[in-house]
C-alpha cells in the first residue's frame, strides 16, 4: 500500500520529517483515500495520523563514561585535551599545596613539636614556595633539630 503522497502531506502539515510521521496502521484504508490537505488535517484531528515525539541524545554512554572517570579509568594521554596548566592550573596546585602544609604546620605547633618562632620561619619560608611538600618540611625541621624533645 503506497502511502507517500499522505505522509509528504502530513510532514507538510505538522511542520517535520516525513520519517517523523505516524499511520493508525488500522485505519490505513481511511488513510489511503485522503488525496487532498484538508483530508490529511482530518485525519490529524481525528489522531490517525500523528508526529513521532523526537529523540533525544542518550545519556547512558555519558554516564557509564562518568563512572569509568571517577575509578581514575579514562584519563590517560590520549584522552587529555589541553596543556598541564589549562587541566589544573598553577594556582589551584598552589592553593592544594599550601594548605596541606599550613595544615601540617598547625598541628605540629598545636602538639608542641616547634616553638612560636620556629612555626613563623617555617610558615614564612612555605608562604615563599620554598617546601615542596610536606615531606620536605619534615625533613627540613629534623634535618635543622627545630623541633622539641
Amino acid at each position: 500500500m503506497q502511502l507517500r503522497i499522505q505522509k509528504r502531506l502530513a510532514a507538510r502539515i505538522l511542520k517535520c520529517s516525513k520519517n517523523d510521521v505516524w499511520l493508525d496502521s488500522g485505519r490505513l484504508d481511511e488513510i489511503k483515500e485522503a488525496i487532498t490537505k484538508v483530508d490529511v488535517r482530518n485525519l490529524i484531528n481525528q489522531d490517525a495520523i500523528k508526529r513521532k515525539p523526537s529523540q533525544g541524545t542518550s545519556k547512558s554512554r555519558s554516564r557509564e563514561k562518568k563512572l569509568q572517570k571517577r575509578k581514575g579509568r579514562q584519563k590517560g594521554p590520549g584522552s587529555r585535551k589541553g596543556g598541564k596548566n589549562s587541566r589544573l592550573t598553577k594556582k589551584d596546585k598552589w592553593v592544594s599545596r599550601i594548605r596541606v602544609q599550613r595544615k601540617f604546620l598547625r598541628n605540629l605547633r598545636a602538639k608542641g613539636v616547634i616553638g612560636k618562632s620556629t612555626y613563623q620561619n617555617i610558615y614564612l619560608k612555605s608562604k615563599g614556595g620554598f617546601f615542596r611538600s610536606k615531606k620536605h618540611i619534615k625533613v627540613y625541621i629534623e634535618e635543622r633539630g627545630l623541633g622539641k624533645k
